[in-house]
């Protein structure tokens, strides 16, 4: 599998539309600590507040994405209106994930700059305005695919900033990372890592910094802990978790825990439960 492929398959991506079709005057959304949000501006102009420190003015076919959502604004001219379509994207539970820590606060892309868009647009809004049997899921099937497309764009023209999707971006640390992910419980050495990516051991540490702003042994032990996280939140016991991550002991994976997040796997998945509870009592304004 492609590196992009190999990453989707262990944090899935989920995305809900929730609005498509005409707005005007003023919407608003709140933070969301779990979800993303995408914002697709077909025709009209906009303007969103909230997510940089100027008010951001959209005045042609646009894609904004916001990775880890704060409280925003869309603003549209109350005569002509404009045609958007709103929704969130979730990967594996929600939440941080080495998908959107490796993207900045603001994707903003014109559609002009995604291949095939047009056609994933018409399907949509025929979709929108539509009685058929199955709509929504269609609406959220074609928003999963543009969101796909819009990674691969990212990754393509280098809009990461570090993290995993720079790591797969480059040809040389991407061989390691793919071995890195599909086997984290392994105990993997500098040298086989470097070896991989067909460098020296000193140049291969230096490289993957430079590139993802880890250490290749912090990047294993955040990968470990991102794979324990998906695993506790679908219900393993934790002795299990810690084996199938590469920790000997639950007490191992315990203290990693505690290292990097402060609070112990128990407190972390409690915390993650409220939080799951919480989201599904709100649904996004429009």
């Amino acid at each position: 599998m492609d590196q992009l492929t190999t990453l989707l398959s262990y944090f899935s991506l989920h995305a809900g539309v929730f609005y498509t079709g005409n707005i005007c005057g003023i919407h608003d959304f709140e933070q969301d600590p779990l979800r993303g949000h995408l914002h697709l501006i077909r025709r009209g102009s906009v303007q969103v507040t909230g997510v940089q420190q100027n008010v951001l003015n959209i005045a042609e076919p646009t894609l904004l994405f916001l990775p880890r959502p704060q409280t925003h604004r869309l603003l549209a001219e109350s005569r002509a209106g404009s045609d958007v379509v709103c929704g969130t994207v979730q990967f594996g539970g929600g939440g941080h994930n080495p998908i959107t820590d490796s993207l900045p606060d603001v994707v903003l892309v014109a559609l002009a700059a995604l291949p095939g868009v047009d056609a994933l647009m018409s399907l949509m809004f025929d979709e929108a305005f539509s009685e058929q049997s199955g709509r929504q899921a269609v609406l959220d099937r074609l928003c999963e695919v543009l969101m796909i497309r819009l990674l691969r764009y990212c990754i393509d023209q280098g809009l990461t900033q570090g993290g995993t999707l720079a790591g797969l971006a480059d040809k040389r640390l991407a061989k390691a990372l793919l071995a890195i992910h599909e086997d984290s419980a392994r105990a993997w050495t500098l040298s086989e890592m470097a070896t991989l990516a067909g460098m020296s051991r000193a140049r291969f540490a230096v490289h993957f910094r430079e590139i993802t702003g880890e250490t290749p042994a912090n990047y294993l032990a955040s990968w470990r802990l991102m794979h324990a996280q998906r695993l506790l939140r679908q219900g393993l016991q934790l002795k299990h978790v810690a084996y199938d991550v590469g920790y000997g002991s639950a007490s191992a994976l315990t203290r990693v825990f505690v290292r990097k997040l402060g609070c112990s796997p128990g407190e972390w998945r409690n915390a993650q439960q409220e939080m799951d509870r919480s989201s599904q009592a709100e649904t996004p304004g429009h």
